[in-house]
């Protein structure tokens, strides 16, 4: 499901390493509050019964604080928008999905981690998964795997693979029955400057 991929791709785009606290294996550049980390992506995602992988790119924005802005362009224009209060969709303009965060337990806990993580702390992420590091920061691999049996609503996954470098360069989401979605990140910059007004309306929309 969508929402779990875009949910997903919140916590993976953390800008701290996993193992910060200990001096890890992740991401080492960091997010200050105020600025905000750009880039596009390609998304892969194979299921089940099909031979090809159905594909689709676009580009993302990320602050931290205030939630995802996830721009797919090809082979549709659709704005998905997540923050702490939930999850909003538009195309050409138009709201097609609202889904508040009481409606999602699953984005609600990874907001729990992406707070926690952003402050230095992941013991909530070593709560949730067994964490394996290889490589350094400048060429890593993390994988995840949730402590509890995967659930369609709480935890609708079975492994989580993260590699790249100044930051994160590739997510497989594996879930359970064997579908999985490859999210490949590029053209990655940081700045300090904030969202777009236009991205901040899209923030500050989905609380309305």
């Amino acid at each position: 499901m969508a929402v779990f991929v875009l949910a997903l791709a919140v916590l993976t785009l953390l800008p701290r390493s996993v193992g910060a606290a200990d001096g890890g294996t992740g991401p080492s550049r960091s997010i200050a509050s105020g600025s905000t980390l750009h880039g596009a992506f390609v998304q892969e995602r194979r299921l089940q019964g099909f031979k090809a992988p159905l594909i689709s790119e676009g580009r993302f924005t990320l602050a931290p604080g205030q939630g995802l802005v996830w721009r797919s362009e090809k082979p549709f224009a659709v704005t998905t928008v997540i923050t702490a209060a939930g999850l909003v969709q538009e195309v050409d303009g138009t709201e097609t999905v609202r889904m508040p965060a009481a409606r999602l337990p699953f984005l609600a806990k990874l907001y729990d981690m992406l707070g926690g993580a952003l402050a230095g702390d992941w013991s909530a992420l070593d709560k949730e998964f067994t964490v394996v590091r290889q490589g350094n920061d400048r060429a890593w691999r993390v994988e995840l795997r949730p402590r509890v049996a995967a659930d369609p609503v709480s935890m609708p996954i079975t492994t989580i693979r993260l590699t790249g470098g100044l930051f994160v360069d590739q997510v497989e989401i594996v879930r359970e029955g064997g579908d999985s979605d490859v999210l490949h990140f590029a053209d990655q910059t940081l700045s300090q400057a904030p969202p777009s007004p236009e991205e901040t309306r899209l923030l500050v929309g989905v609380g309305r």
